[in-house]
């Protein structure tokens, strides 16, 4: 029997648990982006056009704005299910954001054989950043609005989301660049508890629990590893791309942007097409007959002016104008010193709006070959919009001054005052005039730029550093302006020696360097003078046979 008692006891003592707490140092990593004000969330919504005169038929699409974060494509998702199978064009506006999440809106957008476009959507009412916006029909469309080119952007992470769009569109004002991907590795301190017990001599685990968990640092590579790399090239090569833009990422620092020029965007299959986002967006697509498949009919829409005559049957007269931006106009001297031969400018004076680029843009086209100078004035405005405003001055190779133009006789914004051969009579000054903020930044387009001593401009950076950084680089001004202004929160005035010294300015003349009475009397003649014909010019030439 006590054999028996005694092997019965050593059983029992084989069967104990035993716990155990051990540390365990794990880590993880992600890519993604650099730049530290990315902004806003993407957020999405979709959006029926506004145009004039589109309802009760009119396109439709799906606007996605802002940075791109690992809970993106779950929204995105939540999108496509309330369309029930309708393919709408995306049109997306991002500084980047986590590579991840930017590979699975790729891939969702392919699956579901959408087309993509660079652009921005200007909301007419309710947009997606305000609360409390009500459902506007059963069929998804919360919102309305138009779309814009200039000035949208698809940076960093955004052009891996651009590529999986069926046609993916970007016209010659939309900006995508791209840079080194960033790898965040963040280490974490486990404690866990291990509970087992021993059966025969052998332990038999039953469970494992983590009881605590502790940050324990993290760091930063800036470039990509080969498994990245790996995952990059066939994602790219799953979506039709070639490889070249996996090379311009790797070429590209992380803390730099490179624009892929629109030319190179076609060899490297980016694009489908030159077209802006115009071409998804138009209400022309939806013209009887030849209807797009985001084009939409709700039969009991009327037109956006029958609505408002609904309304409002009898509106008051503004007793105030509305501001309609900055105008140009073209603009002779009306100095008697110059007659004959006087100098002729663009004047540009109100706040950048998005329709400042096209304004422009039309102005330049009257004008054919004739360069003129800008003289600016402007309390600034829309940062993307005056950026594509700079780049117009540059691409033509304008001169640019701080300035404002005194008209004589009448003011262009009369009904009754008419342009003279083309011009309206007008004299320039620069005393007590201002170019702020984001007039600086077209101002820096200009080939010759001039700030007096007795006008003033003031620059600070509005967000979106790597996209001014960028533009700054291009326009051929020094990274010593941008060192200067980055180092500000708010907006300063920017003294003349100190404009010179950084490149921003290009001499500390006035205004009156470009329009002054005398100076077509220079040799060589600057290139804005022109004898204007006398009225008995063509009485006293001779007959033509």
């Amino acid at each position: 029997m006590v054999p028996g008692h005694l092997f019965h006891r050593r059983a029992l003592f084989s069967l104990r648990l035993i716990c155990l707490l051990a540390l365990l140092v794990t880590g993880r990593a992600f890519a993604t982006d650099t730049a530290p004000d990315l902004g806003p969330t993407m957020r999405f919504g979709i959006v029926r056009s506004n145009a004039p005169g589109c309802e009760p038929i009119c396109p439709e699409w799906i606007s996605a704005e802002g940075s791109i974060e690992a809970g993106t494509p779950a929204l995105f998702k939540r999108v496509l299910k309330t369309l029930g199978g309708r393919k709408l064009p995306v049109v997306v506006d991002s500084p980047g954001g986590n590579v991840e999440a930017a590979l699975a809106l790729g891939r969702l957008i392919r699956k579901n054989k959408l087309d993509i476009a660079i652009g921005k959507t200007v909301f007419s009412g309710c947009q997606p950043s305000a609360k409390g916006c009500p459902g506007r029909d059963k069929n998804g469309a919360r919102y309305f609005g138009g779309v814009l080119a200039y000035g949208a952007m698809c940076n960093s992470a955004c052009p891996l989301m651009f590529a999986g769009g069926i046609r993916r569109v970007a016209g010659e004002w939309a900006y995508l660049g791209v840079h080194q991907i960033t790898t965040t590795y963040i280490r974490t301190k486990l404690q866990y508890r291990t509970t087992y017990r021993v059966v025969g001599g052998k332990k038999k685990v039953l469970n494992t629990k983590i009881v605590s968990r502790k940050n324990a640092g993290s760091y930063k590579t800036y470039e990509m590893s080969k498994a990245v790399e790996k995952k990059l090239a066939a994602y790219l090569d799953e979506m039709g791309i070639e490889q070249g833009v996996l090379e311009t990422m790797k070429g590209t620092p992380a803390s730099e942007i490179h624009q892929i020029a629109l030319d190179d965007m076609l060899t490297m299959k980016l694009v489908t097409s030159t077209d802006t986002v115009d071409r998804l967006t138009a209400a022309s697509l939806c013209e009887p007959g030849r209807l797009a498949a985001n084009c939409r009919e709700i039969p009991g829409n009327k037109p956006a002016d029958e609505l408002t005559a609904a309304v409002q049957p009898n509106p008051l007269p503004e007793i105030m104008p509305r501001d309609e931006g900055m105008r140009f106009v073209v603009v002779r001297g009306s100095n008697p010193l110059c007659n004959p031969d006087c100098p002729e400018w663009i004047s540009a004076e109100g706040a950048i709006t998005p329709q400042t680029p096209p304004k422009l843009r039309q102005l330049l086209a009257t004008l054919g070959d004739r360069r003129l100078p800008v003289v600016i004035s402007s309390r600034g405005g829309d940062l993307f919009s005056a950026l594509a405003a700079g780049r117009l001055v540059h691409e033509n190779k304008l001169a640019v001054a701080v300035g404002r133009t005194d008209f004589v006789g009448c003011d262009p914004g009369a009904w009754n005052c008419l342009a003279e051969d083309g011009a309206y009579a007008g004299l320039s000054i620069d005393a007590g005039v201002e170019c702020d903020s984001a007039c600086a930044l077209v101002l820096a387009g200009g080939v010759r730029r001039l700030v007096g001593p007795q006008a003033r401009l003031s620059l600070y950076l509005m967000g979106q550093k790597q996209m001014v950084k960028a533009y700054l680089e291009e326009m051929a001004i020094g990274p010593a302006l941008f060192a200067a202004i980055e180092q500000r929160s708010v907006e300063r005035r920017l003294e003349p020696d100190m404009m010179l010294k950084v490149g921003l300015t290009t001499g500390p003349q006035s205004v009156g360097a470009l329009t002054g009475a005398t100076i077509c009397e220079a040799v060589p003649k600057p290139e804005n003078c022109r004898i204007r014909p006398s009225a008995n010019a063509e009485a006293d030439a001779p007959a033509k046979l």
